[in-house]
């Protein structure tokens, strides 16, 4: 990818007025009437959506009364009663296991928004979200057995996701932002480039160490040090892998198609220990139904079933993706074809097999 930012809009979708879209819509409202909210909200956006099956429950939880009102948010409210039987937990189950307070949790699948900035495979924004239903999860306490400890007490383990019915759904389905600014709004292209330059910056303040280090080779009696540079001399032009996997769509067949319409993208952007932890992983939104790994098929057999993979994600050269991401197909998969390539055995469009060489000189994965 180019180092410079290219068609980066004048102003993107900032959280806050993607909130006040996400409070216009009904309860119940599809993807197609979120798309539709964020492209009329945000001039110059065409917004289309897609749902990743990934079921998450957050630990915010409320004290609910038999009608559904909202009484108080559980724990602050559980740590009250228990200091009212000072600290008794015995105590406190045996007043509670016969009351008609229930326990609601918040429960969702992620949802992705995108709108094209550009014609790039990079050229667009992401939006991160949540499509949540609120539920009475479970009682207060567990009536049958006494939490031995507070802990146990707070963080109720009596609670099973398997139990959730649409009859126990007391508010929802309704939309949230996922994650914090830095990772729930996104343009794609600047994202890399902020990849690529906290990289380059990471490796050169590096510099002197790399330059002092050597690589010790023994050889009977006689010791060798070899420069590390030498061995590595492009080392400071690293390029990340997220870098990588955009740079490959873009110079490929798959460019045929646009990323967003295939694969959405978890990202990350934190401090750890002082250090800046920054990229993401791709997630597949078309999965082919079978594993493949190579063992002893011929390259034949294997590109009978990668091409039958395209077929089926409904995108070329679709099958070098998702070996990447490694979920449906293994790395040694992309290996066999490379040596059928080598070997002349089998053929690929000419920009697959610059693609498809590259990763196999310096092979990368998620």
């Amino acid at each position: 990818m180019g180092e410079a930012p290219e068609n980066i809009p004048v102003r993107l979708p900032d959280p806050a007025s993607i909130e006040t879209v996400l409070a216009r819509l009904p309860t119940g409202a599809d993807e197609a009437a979120l798309a539709a909210g964020l492209t009329e909200a945000f001039p110059g956006f065409r917004f289309s959506t897609a749902n990743v099956d990934d079921q998450y429950w957050r630990d915010t939880r409320s004290v609910i009364a038999a009608d559904g009102t909202r009484i108080a948010e559980y724990r602050p409210w559980m740590e009250a009663e228990l200091a009212k039987d000072n600290g008794d937990i015995g105590a406190l189950w045996t007043r509670l296991r016969e009351s008609d307070l229930s326990i609601s949790e918040w429960h969702g699948n992620s949802v992705y928004a995108f709108a094209p900035t550009g014609s790039g495979a990079a050229d667009y924004v992401q939006i991160r979200l949540g499509r949540e239903v609120e539920w009475r999860a479970g009682p207060l306490v567990n009536p049958r057995s006494r939490p031995w400890g507070k802990d146990e007490l707070l963080d109720p383990s009596w609670i099973t996701h398997e139990d959730m019915s649409d009859d126990r759904v007391i508010a929802g389905p309704l939309y949230r932002m996922l994650g914090h600014a830095g990772s729930s709004v996104v343009h794609v292209r600047s994202f890399l480039t902020r990849r690529a330059r906290l990289e380059r910056e990471r490796r050169e303040a590096q510099r002197p160490e790399m330059e002092r280090r050597v690589v010790r080779e023994v050889t009977g009696r006689d010791t060798t040090e070899t420069p590390f540079l030498e061995l590595v001399p492009d080392w400071f032009e690293f390029v990340p892998r997220e870098n990588r996997f955009f740079q490959d769509w873009d110079e490929s067949s798959a460019s045929a198609g646009r990323v967003y319409a295939h694969w959405a993208l978890d990202i990350y952007d934190y401090d750890a220990k002082g250090t800046r932890e920054v990229g993401f992983v791709p997630r597949p939104l078309h999965l082919p139904e079978e594993r493949l790994i190579a063992g002893d098929a011929s390259v034949h057999i294997l590109m009978d079933r990668v091409e039958a993979i395209d077929r089926e994600v409904g995108i070329p050269f679709g099958w070098f993706f998702l070996m990447t991401h490694g979920n449906r197909i293994e790395q040694e998969v992309g290996q066999a074809i490379v040596k059928g390539l080598t070997d002349q055995r089998v053929t690929l469009p000419d920009s697959d097999v610059r693609v498809l060489l590259r990763w196999a000189e310096r092979p990368y994965g998620f």
